[in-house]
């Protein structure tokens, strides 16, 4: 993939977090999301590639944009998986809380995984954890795993985990092995990540969405960290979805391979709310804004920041994307 579509994708989500961050703490997450939402679609045709929606804002039945599916970009650049997801934190946004981002993945057509949206158990780390843990095992047998590599005790180690209902027997067995425990309101992608860059987190434990998983393992994979995951169809017409998907298996365990394929990937986020790994948004006097991005490439693990001022004379609230193009 050329350099110059990161920075293109990067330009699109900083317009979409632009837009977003108008409905900051309003208590509206639909028009937060409906503005990311319609900021990128519009934006992708400016894009001099053939890109192919895997993962977006749903079926094409449920979604009237950014549908899986949906072809986006000028069609005469080279052919591309897109993974994106315009608002990852939309109450997060309407509750004015952090680590709010717009983000999209990209990887050469056919290596990102078509994930249905439903739950996908996960186990995220570090490149120090990296191939040498498995989800299969009972998170007791992987934190003494951890703590033997890492070199340090269960009390010195820090796991995140959503706090949810769902985790309330995980959240149990963390405390009763000592470790420290990191809880997240919201924030599945940023929560993963954050296992792989310089924070106190060595893991990322749990179930979040199967989409937001592939999103997760395509930055981890720039990272040179790992994600693995394991599909949770909770009815039977969720696993026939998956069947119909391409799974041939759907509850197999699912490799960073299988999420986001050997090639190169691509991934770029840019923060709406502030938080732990990226800045949000903020309006300047005269008509500015700033917004911090992150441009991450596997092939060479590069990983790059980005910190723009936008010039917004003459937009509106609902136009500002046009002011950034």
């Amino acid at each position: 993939m050329e350099r110059h579509i990161a920075m293109e994708l990067a330009r699109i989500t900083e317009a979409a977090a632009l837009e977003a961050a108008c409905w900051t703490g309003r208590g509206d997450k639909h028009s937060a999301d409906e503005a990311a939402t319609m900021t990128i679609r519009r934006m992708f045709h400016s894009v001099d590639m053939d890109g192919t929606v895997v993962i977006g804002e749903g079926e094409m039945d449920e979604a009237p944009m950014l549908y899986i599916g949906e072809k986006v970009g000028s069609r005469r650049g080279p052919k591309i998986d897109i993974a994106v997801d315009p608002l990852e934190g939309t109450e997060t946004v309407a509750n004015g809380l952090n680590n709010a981002i717009s983000v999209i993945a990209a990887a050469p057509e056919g290596n990102l995984l078509h994930a249905p949206d439903m739950y996908m158990a996960k186990l995220a780390v570090g490149p120090g954890l990296a191939g040498r843990l498995s989800l299969n095992d009972h998170i007791s047998v992987t934190l003494a795993k951890a703590s033997e590599i890492l070199q340090k005790q269960l009390s010195e180690m820090t796991v995140s985990i959503l706090d949810r209902l769902r985790h309330r027997e995980m959240i149990s067995a963390l405390r009763d092995a000592g470790v420290r425990i990191k809880l997240l309101g919201h924030g599945d992608v940023m929560g993963a990540i954050e296992a792989a860059v310089e924070s106190e987190v060595d893991m990322y434990v749990g179930s979040g969405g199967a989409p937001e998983g592939v999103l997760a393992a395509a930055a981890l994979k720039c990272l040179g960290g790992e994600m693995q995951g394991r599909l949770i169809p909770d009815t039977t017409e969720e696993y026939e979805r998956c069947i119909g998907m391409g799974m041939k298996d759907p509850l197999k365990l699912l490799t960073m391979d299988d999420m986001v394929g050997q090639g190169n990937v691509l991934f770029v986020a840019t923060g709406v709310t502030q938080g732990d790994l990226l800045n949000g948004v903020r309006y300047l006097s005269n008509r500015r804004a700033e917004t911090h991005s992150v441009i991450m490439h596997s092939l060479n693990r590069t990983v790059s920041y980005l910190r723009t001022i936008h010039h917004l004379s003459g937009a509106k609230i609902g136009n500002i994307a046009e002011a950034a193009m």
